[in-house]
Formats: structure tokens, sequence, C-alpha cells
């Protein structure tokens, strides 16, 4: 209950070997889904998750890749 990411459309997926780690994808995430790990690595958590892809837009290396969540599926 609570969750805002089972209605999304698109799924934001991160290249982890490309990120810089700058945290601007964080800083901008309006629902907070975007965490650090204990590496330092950014993960998303899919469960709050809009895919709204602010994210994607914002991130300067674009190293965040929409993808429809349809084509995850198949």
């Amino acid at each position: 209950m609570g969750r805002t990411g089972d209605w999304r459309t698109f799924r934001p997926i991160i290249n982890v070997e490309k990120c810089n780690k700058c945290g601007i994808c964080w800083m901008y995430c309006p629902e907070g889904a975007i965490k650090e790990t204990e590496d330092g690595s950014l993960e998303i958590d899919l469960d709050y998750c809009k895919g709204c892809g602010i994210c994607a837009k914002e991130c300067p290396t674009n190293n965040i890749e929409m993808i429809r969540e349809s084509e995850l599926e198949e």
C-alpha cells in the first residue's frame, strides 16, 4: 500500500558502470525513489518510482535510460 510505482509506463535504468555518482538524479527525483547504496552507487526503488523521467533528463552524463515497461516484460 502507498507504492506509487504500480502504474509506471517507463522504467529508468541506470548504467552503473558509467554513472559518476554525482547525485543530481537523486536531488531532482520528486518521489525520493533514488537511494545511495553502501558502495556509493545509486539505485532506483521501483516500488516508488513513477517513471516520470526527470532523473534521466537531469543526468549530466546521460546514463539513465527510460525503457517502456511493456518491453521489459516480454
